[in-house]
This record gives C-alpha cells, sequence and structure tokens, in this order.
C-alpha cells in the first residue's frame, strides 16, 4: 500500500497549517494557558478526555472542568474524592457525568501524590525496549483507575481493550511532541514511539491517501496508519496529525484529494 502524498506535500501542509492560528476551536488551546507542566498535565487529562462529540460541547465542558481548578495541581492536592465529588456535582458533557469527572480526578491526584507527576507515573510503566507507548499506556490507565477504584471509567478507555484511545493519544500528542501546535512538557517519552489519534477525519482522510484499507476505526488500524507515516517521518510519525484532521473541522479547508490535486484552498476562518 503506497501513500498518496509524498513527504514533501506533507511537509508543504505542515508548514501552512501547523500553526497557532488553525488551532481553534480544538480543546487543546486549553493547554495554553498554563506554563507550569503540573498543571498543563492535569489540564491536557480533562481536555482530551472530554474531546468527543461536537466542538462547541467540548470546548464547553472543558471551561467548565477547568474553570474550577485555576491552577489544576493545587487544586487537587487539596481536595478529597467526596468534595470533587460536590464540586462537579452538576457537571454533564454526552454520556459523562460528574462522578465521573470527580472519580478520574481523584486518580489523577493519587499518581501524582506517588509520583509526583503524571510524566513519572506513566514513565514508570515504559520499557524503551517496546516498539510504541501502548503498553506504558495501558499500565498507566490501570493505574489511574486502580487509583480511583474505577476499572471501567470510559474517560480513560485502555489499549489492552482494543479501543484506538484516540483521546490518550491526543493527550500523548500534546505532552511529548513541541512544536508551535503542541506545548509539550514531558521529556523522557520519545516522540518516535507515539500512535496516531485515530478519530473520524484522520480515519477518512488515511483512507483518501492509502495509508490503510481497514473500515473499523480501532487500534489495529490506528497502528497500521502510524506505520505508514513512521516510514515517511520515523522519528515523528505523529508530526502531520494536527495539520491534517484541520481538513473536515475548519471551514473552507478541502478534502486532502481536492488540496494536493488542485493546490491550497483558500482558507476562511471561523468567526
Amino acid at each position: 500500500m503506497a501513500c498518496l502524498l509524498n513527504k514533501t506535500d506533507l511537509e508543504k501542509f505542515y508548514a501552512q497549517y501547523n500553526r497557532r492560528e488553525y488551532v481553534h476551536p480544538d480543546p487543546l488551546e486549553f493547554l495554553y494557558r498554563y506554563d507550569d507542566i503540573l498543571d498543563r498535565e492535569i489540564a491536557g487529562i480533562v481536555a482530551s478526555s472530554l474531546a468527543y462529540g461536537r466542538v462547541a460541547q467540548i470546548l464547553k465542558a472543558v471551561a467548565s472542568v477547568l474553570d474550577e481548578m485555576p491552577s489544576p495541581s493545587f487544586f487537587l492536592s487539596h481536595e478529597s474524592l467526596n468534595k470533587l465529588q460536590r464540586i462537579f456535582k452538576g457537571f454533564k458533557h454526552r454520556f459523562a457525568t460528574g462522578d465521573d469527572i470527580a472519580v478520574m480526578l481523584h486518580g489523577v491526584k493519587c499518581a501524582i501524590e506517588e509520583y509526583g507527576c503524571l510524566e513519572n507515573c506513566f514513565m514508570a510503566g515504559f520499557n524503551r525496549d517496546d516498539e510504541t507507548i501502548l503498553p506504558a499506556l495501558s499500565q498507566f490507565v490501570n493505574k489511574l483507575t486502580s487509583y480511583a477504584c474505577d476499572e471501567k471509567n470510559h474517560l480513560l478507555p485502555c489499549p489492552s481493550d482494543g479501543s484506538a484511545c484516540k483521546r490518550l493519544n491526543l493527550f500523548l500528542r500534546w505532552m511529548v511532541r513541541r512544536d508551535e501546535v503542541d506545548p509539550g512538557g514531558w521529556y523522557n517519552v520519545p516522540v518516535s514511539k507515539l500512535i496516531v489519534p485515530l478519530d473520524t477525519h484522520m480515519h477518512r482522510i488515511s483512507l483518501r491517501m492509502g495509508l490503510t484499507e481497514r473500515k473499523q476505526s480501532d487500534l489495529r488500524t490506528a497502528c497500521e496508519i502510524t506505520s505508514a507515516f513512521r516510514r515517511i517521518a520515523p522519528d515523528d510519525p505523529v508530526r502531520y496529525d494536527f495539520s491534517l484532521t484541520r481538513l473536515g473541522i475548519r471551514k473552507g479547508l478541502d478534502d486532502v484529494d481536492t488540496w494536493w490535486k488542485h493546490g491550497e484552498p483558500e482558507v476562511k476562518h471561523d468567526a
């Protein structure tokens, strides 16, 4: 299977669209509020875990949680599970409830108390001989859910269950990569081992680009697409994720096949 776009095409696309001006509307924008990495990684877990549904609803839901904790790390260090459940009692986003948020945040709090930060918690399960971050991600999720005594919190799906884990792979992209869009802050996880956050936009684009023929948006498909990108950019296989997924997210951007056949589209920014 051959990719219909070469590295030159993809780099041109990256240069054009991998810029801060194209971030909104995207829950990633919330991470720019926080210079302290301890705050940023907590905000990243919140923002990524709620990144499903209509984008306007996602941004509203993330804001409602983060507005309760101007400094997420300070906030969590002083709140019990019972207090978290009271604070977020009225929260609702699709099928996520305030109790789901409270339990997830309690797991995060416990992980930070044991390891000092979420990066250290993640690295406790990381093996540099692993081909990807998936084994470490499975252990990371298991730790967070076990701390919270909630083995099936849908906000934290586990790769070992076959889920594509789009939201958690999105979180890792934000925290591990560093460029004009991704703020980074985690320095110990190799960028080369990341997995593409597979959503409907990336799946559709990957099918058209010839990166996969699989119709299921599952973990196997995410790994297949990542492997295809790794042949193009072995040190950074998720490099093109943000720029390519602007297609279908932002008004005025054409489908990828139209873009490479007819040149750069005229972009109309959202109001």
